[in-house]
Formats: C-alpha cells, structure tokens, sequence
C-alpha cells in the first residue's frame, strides 16, 4: 500500500513541476491530466472510489474543454496544429506509457490495493461511499449543489458566446425571415401542358 502512495505522489509531484515549467500549453495540459489521474489513484487507496471517478471526469473533461476554448480563443488555425502533432506526439506517448504502467502494476496488486481498504471501509459504515455522499449532497447541501450548476451552465454559455465567431460564406438561419415569409413569395405553380 505504501509502494502505491509513493508512486502515486512522486508522479504527481514530477508532473505538477512539468505543469509549470513547460512553455508549450499542449505539454502543460498532457502533465496536468497525469497528475489528475494519479491524485484520483490516491483516493482510491484511501476508499474514496467515488471521488477518484468524480476527479477523473470533472477535471479531465473539464481540463479538455478548457483547453477546447483557449484554442478557439487564440484563433489558433488547424493547420498550424496538425504541423505540430509531432512535438506533441512524444509528450503524448511519455504520458500515455505512464499511465498504461500504473494501470497494469495496479491490477496486477489489485487484492493489497481493494482488500484493506474495503475492510476499513466496511467497518466504519456498511453503506457504500457513493450513498453516503450522495445523501449529504442532496439533502444538506442541495440548494448550494444546484446554484453551482446552474453557475457552471452560465459560465459555458458565456465561453461559447465569447468564441463564437460570424464567417463570411457560411449559410446561417435567419428566423425573423423564416417567421415573416409568405406562400406568395416562396411558392410558385406551373401548370404542365399534356402533350
């Protein structure tokens, strides 16, 4: 268990240096989701499964769609970005190769990781860690957890007026003219003569 800590924390302290010290963003980002994925492997040895998932697809995703927008912001074109894939390409195999080596020596020790956590965990409570939030979040805490979303909803709507852009030559809907246009105006008829 302890092995694991370590391992797990060493990374993330490696990876949050590179976060920090690396001066292209697209190396930042990759640095940035291993030192997620290895924070969410430490709960999972502290029995905080739910927690290391809500970690993995909160933050990652979000992380992704963050760095979606800062794309879109710079105006960044894309074929500047597919002659780079190959800067990218090493970094993204350096982290990938990370992670496949943590996934295969997790579940190769898979029962010293689940055997001692489920026993504390079982002992302090029989119900499960995701009921236990869950019961919090939505009885407690409910009406903050709902003002948080209903901010995180504004927010993306805000990121997604701010970087959309009008092109020219590219067919838009005009509603007013949808709602305004006559039979008249749009149809006509031709009567066919038979021959």
């Amino acid at each position: 268990m302890n092995v694991f800590f370590f391992l797990f924390s060493s990374i993330i302290i490696l990876s949050s240096i590179a976060v920090i010290s690396s001066r292209n963003p697209v190396h930042s980002v990759l640095f940035l989701i291993l030192a997620f994925v290895n924070a969410a492997g430490i709960f999972v040895l502290a029995g905080a499964e739910f927690l290391a998932m809500i970690l993995l697809i909160v933050y990652v995703g979000a992380v992704a769609v963050l760095f979606l927008f800062v794309v879109m912001m710079l105006n960044i074109s894309l074929e500047e970005i597919k002659q780079q894939v190959k800067k990218y390409f090493v970094s993204g195999i350096l982290v990938g190769g990370i992670l496949l080596a943590e996934l295969i020596f997790s579940f190769t020790n898979l029962d010293i990781i689940t055997v001692r956590s489920d026993e504390t965990h079982e002992a302090a409570n029989k119900l499960s860690n995701t009921h236990e939030i869950g019961k919090v979040m939505y009885t407690d805490y409910f009406f903050i957890f709902q003002i948080s979303g209903c901010i995180l909803l504004v927010a993306m709507i805000g990121a997604i007026a701010l970087t959309l852009r009008k092109r020219e030559g590219v067919l838009r809907q005009n509603i007013s003219n949808q709602l305004d246009r006559r039979k008249e105006n749009t149809l006509e008829i031709v009567k066919i003569r038979k021959n």
